[in-house]
């Protein structure tokens, strides 16, 4: 369902790849990570799995290929690997300034599959922290993406209906999620002009 532009209430935002060009940071940690742990993980899967919080790759790796690891343990490892590389985030500066147009006009929030201690760090390193009125995160929803259910919250906290709702992702799943709450759905792509962003 898509709604029309005169319909629009509220805006959606997915983080990592979205707002923050991090998702190459992100497959840094990532590659260290699983390294460290001899977890078999490309690059491609990484970015089919955008969204997915690192706990539950970590779990699905795990019984894939028959290893007992603990994956908050490692998810947590992943992601202090991460923090090392928070001084070279960049923001999407198209994506950005979507939101910044909006700002003041329609509550707009962030749902993402990160943790909320990381979003928040990305955010504020970004400065556009105070642009969002409410900021969901994977520890705030039981299914993760592509459910609808981190998109359905973050509408509901800015209460607006997910029916006059806009949502921004930069992956397959994000947008499967964001179709499933109802909402329009806007790839970054699209708002780049084609344009993928570089690989590092």
């Amino acid at each position: 369902m898509n709604c029309a532009p005169k319909e629009l209430a509220g805006i959606v935002f997915d983080c990592d790849g979205t707002l923050a060009d991090t998702m190459p940071l992100h497959w840094l940690a990532w590659n260290a990570t699983s390294r460290k742990y001899d977890l078999g993980f490309t690059e491609e899967r990484f970015y089919a799995l955008g969204g997915v919080p690192a706990r539950d790759i970590v779990r699905m790796l795990a019984e894939e290929q028959g290893r007992s690891l603990d994956p908050l343990a490692i998810a947590r490892e992943k992601e202090n690997a991460y923090l090392e590389f928070m001084d070279h985030v960049q923001p999407i500066e198209p994506v950005v300034e979507i939101a910044r147009t909006y700002h003041g006009r329609i509550p707009l929030a962030v749902a993402s599959g990160g943790t909320s201690d990381i979003i928040d760090l990305v955010l504020r390193r970004l400065g556009i922290r105070g642009l969002f009125a409410a900021v969901v995160t994977s520890e705030q929803v039981r299914r993760q993406k592509p459910a609808p259910d981190i998109f359905l919250e973050a509408a509901s906290r800015i209460g607006v209906d997910p029916g006059r709702c806009r949502g921004y992702e930069d992956t397959e799943l994000g947008m499967q999620a964001i179709r499933a709450a109802g909402m329009e759905a806007v790839h970054v792509d699209d708002v780049l002009g084609g344009r993928r962003l570089p690989a590092a």
